[in-house]
C-alpha cells in the first residue's frame, strides 16, 4: 500500500513514497553536478568505506558558497573523516551509552505527560509533544534552557521550509543569496551557543556544553567555533529526527488500521513499530558523500571529485532488500532499514531517538484510546526535498461519533 503522498503535498521528487522505483540505482544529473545514488547495496557500500567516500563535501562547494559556508564546518562531525571524526565523536560517545540512555526513560516519560497534562479533546502532535519532548532533553543535556525552545523552533523552521534544490553547478546570485538566508538562519543559534559556551568558561557545569569547552584532542582544546559548530549539530540532530520519528508513526499507524490495533494490542510491538516508521519515512532522506578516487559503485565508474547523494529514503524500499517495500508492516524482521545511517557516522543520537519514540508513543497509546487523526484536517509536511516528516498534524482525542 503506497501513502496517499500527492494529497499530502510530499515532494514530488519523493518518488520513492509512491511506489516508484529508479530507471537505474546510480544516475548523474547534470542539472546539480552530483551522482544520484538510490540503492540500498550500493548505499551500504558507500557509506562503509570512508577511505573512498569522504564526508567532507565542502571542498567541492562552488567559490561563492564555500567562502560563506567554511565558517559552519569547522568542528561539524558531519563534514569530518577519521581520524579528526574518530577523535571528537569519542567526545559525545559517553553521554549516548547504553546506560546513560536507559536511565533517562523517566525524565522523558515525566516530561511527555506534563505536555499531554496539557490537551483537551484534540492535539497538535507536533506542537504539543513531537517537536518540545526531543528538544527539551537533549536541551537539558546540553545545558542550555529548554525554556528557549521557541527560539529554537523558529530557525530551524526556517532552514526546514525550504524546497530548493542545490546544485553544484549553479553560480547564479539566486543560489548564493538561499544559502545567504539559510546561514542567517544558523548563525542566530551558534550566536545564542556561544554565548552559553562563553559562559561555561567562566562557570563550568555539569553538562555536555561544559565537557565540549573543557576537552582536548592531541594535547589541543577545541576552538569556539568548534564548540558552538558541535554543539549545534547536536542540538540540530538531536531533536529533528525524533520529532520527525514521533509524527510520522502516529501516522503510519492511523493510516494502517490493522497495524494499529496490533501495536495497541500488544505493546512489545513498538519497537519495531518505529523501525518500520523510520524505513517507510525516513526523516532524513539524503546524505553526501565525495570521491577520493575513481571508483566504480552500481556499475558506474564515478571519477574522483565526485558529489554522491545518497538517498536512504529510496534504498529503504529497495526491493532488492525489502520484501514489498512499499506495505508497512510493524512484524517485519529483521528490518535492517538505514535511516539513522550506516558506518562510522552512525547516527550518535540513534539510542535516545529510538527511546523517546518509545516512551512518547506507548504514552500515547496508554492515554488516548480514542487517538486517530482528523478527517477535516489533514497533515502538512515539511517541504524541503530532502526531508520526510509531518510539520503538522492535528489528532482527535475522543469517540468518533
Amino acid at each position: 500500500m503506497s501513502i496517499p503522498a500527492d494529497t499530502w503535498g510530499i515532494p514530488a521528487s519523493q518518488f520513492w513514497l509512491r511506489g516508484r522505483r529508479p530507471e537505474r540505482t546510480v544516475d548523474y544529473d547534470a542539472a546539480t553536478g552530483m551522482w544520484n545514488v538510490y540503492g540500498y547495496p550500493e548505499i551500504q557500500h558507500v557509506l562503509s568505506d570512508p577511505r573512498t567516500f569522504s564526508s567532507d563535501t565542502t571542498r567541492l562547494m562552488p567559490a561563492k558558497v564555500a567562502e560563506r559556508t567554511s565558517a559552519l564546518s569547522e568542528g561539524s562531525l558531519l563534514q569530518m573523516d577519521p581520524p579528526e571524526h574518530t577523535k571528537l565523536r569519542k567526545l559525545v560517545s559517553h553521554a549516548f551509552t547504553p546506560k546513560v540512555v536507559a536511565d533517562l526513560a523517566p525524565r522523558i516519560a515525566d516530561l511527555a505527560n506534563e505536555l499531554l497534562d496539557d490537551v483537551g479533546d484534540r492535539m497538535e502532535m507536533v506542537e504539543d509533544l513531537a517537536y518540545p519532548l526531543p528538544v527539551i532533553v537533549i536541551a537539558e543535556l546540553l545545558g542550555v534552557p529548554g525554556s528557549d525552545r521557541h527560539l529554537f523552533k523558529k530557525w530551524v523552521d526556517a532552514l526546514l521550509q525550504r524546497d530548493q534544490q542545490f546544485s553544484l553547478v549553479d553560480e547564479s546570485d539566486e543560489q548564493v543569496q538561499q544559502v545567504e538566508e539559510a546561514i542567517a538562519q544558523v548563525k542566530h543559534l551558534t550566536d545564542y551557543l556561544g554565548e552559553h559556551a562563553a559562559e561555561r568558561r567562566r562557570a563550568p557545569r555539569e553538562d555536555l556544553l561544559t565537557k565540549l569547552v573543557q576537552a582536548e584532542v592531541d594535547g589541543h582544546r577545541l576552538s569556539d567555533t568548534e564548540v558552538v559548530n558541535f554543539a549545534n549539530i547536536l542540538l540540530l540532530a538531536g531533536h529533528i529526527t525524533t520529532t520527525m520519528l514521533l509524527g510520522n508513526t502516529v501516522l503510519c499507524l492511523d493510516t494502517h488500521p490493522r497495524q494499529r490495533d496490533a501495536v495497541r494490542a500488544d505493546r512489545s510491538l513498538v519497537p519495531s513499530a518505529i523501525e518500520e516508521s523510520l524505513r517507510f519515512f525516513s526523516p532524513f532522506a539524503v546524505l553526501g558523500r565525495v570521491t577520493q578516487r575513481e571508483v566504480e559503485v552500481g556499475g558506474q565508474t564515478i571519477p574522483q571529485d565526485q558529489m554522491l547523494m545518497l538517498w536512504i529514503a529510496a534504498a529503504n524500499r529497495d526491493p532488492r532488500q525489502f520484501a514489498d517495500p512499499d506495505v508497512f508492516d510493524v512484524t517485519r524482521d529483521p528490518n535492517p532499514q538505514i535511516a539513522f545511517g550506516r558506518g562510522i557516522h552512525f547516527c550518535v543520537g540513534a539510542p535516545l531517538a529510538r527511546l523517546e519514540g518509545k516512551v512518547a508513543l506507548n504514552i500515547l497509546l496508554d492515554r488516548f484510546p480514542h487517538l486517530r487523526t482528523d478527517p477535516d484536517e489533514g497533515p502538512t509536511f515539511l517541504p524541503a526535498p530532502t526531508t520526510t516528516g509531518v510539520r503538522k498534524l492535528p489528532l482527535l482525542l475522543t469517540p468518533s461519533a
